[in-house]
């Protein structure tokens, strides 16, 4: 059985993003951004290490806008462009019904997300991650998440999109991992108590 991760950069005020979609706030997601190098390292190893990543419409838009060509660009860094080939090489399922196809190492599902969640999770494989808070909450909801990564940043926005979704019922955790990066970002881990 896969163990299903939801991680994110979140600010300190629970959101994934601030209003209006802004990512600016986390040092960026995509190529051209300056986020800080030891997270961002740490990011990459983490997709590299992921057996499928599965993403809703949304963030399968922002990251595949640009990191399948980030390395072939003229100031891309060897981060970057490490990035770029272990995000082109992980395997990826995109959630949507809004979209008609996708590229790359990428399947699209149109129908029940919950539903398919829990078929790849009951697969043989490497760790999934899931992507996207409209996805997780869907996944959270049905008590599919094994582990959340929840990479905080030293920032209060206001609102926007959180990170956790509303649920039905208590879900408790195991913290399982802490770690401080430069700027004061925190990283927590916590593992679902079955």
């Amino acid at each position: 059985m896969r163990k299903l991760i939801y991680g994110m950069n979140v600010t300190l005020d629970g959101y994934i993003a601030a209003p209006g979609d802004d990512l600016g706030w986390s040092g960026g997601d995509g190529p051209d951004s300056s986020p800080n190098d030891e997270l961002f390292r740490w990011w990459s190893d983490r997709v590299d290490a992921t057996g499928l990543a599965l993403y809703g419409r949304k963030l399968w838009e922002e990251m595949s806008s640009s990191w399948p060509t980030a390395d072939e660009q003229p100031d891309a860094t060897p981060a970057v462009i490490e990035f770029a080939r272990r995000w082109r090489a992980m395997p990826k399922v995109v959630f949507s019904s809004t979209i008609d196809e996708v590229e790359g190492n990428t399947r699209l599902v149109t129908g029940d997300a919950v539903a398919e969640i829990a078929r790849l999770k009951a697969e043989d494989g490497g760790p999934m991650d899931i992507c996207g808070a409209t996805l997780a909450g869907a996944a959270m909801r049905s008590g599919l998440i094994d582990e959340y990564a929840i990479v905080t940043h030293p920032v209060l926005v206001g609102g926007g999109t959180p990170f956790f979704t509303t649920l039905d019922s208590w879900v408790n955790l195991d913290l399982v991992e802490t770690r401080t990066f430069p700027g004061g970002v925190l990283l927590t881990r916590y593992e679902t108590r079955r």
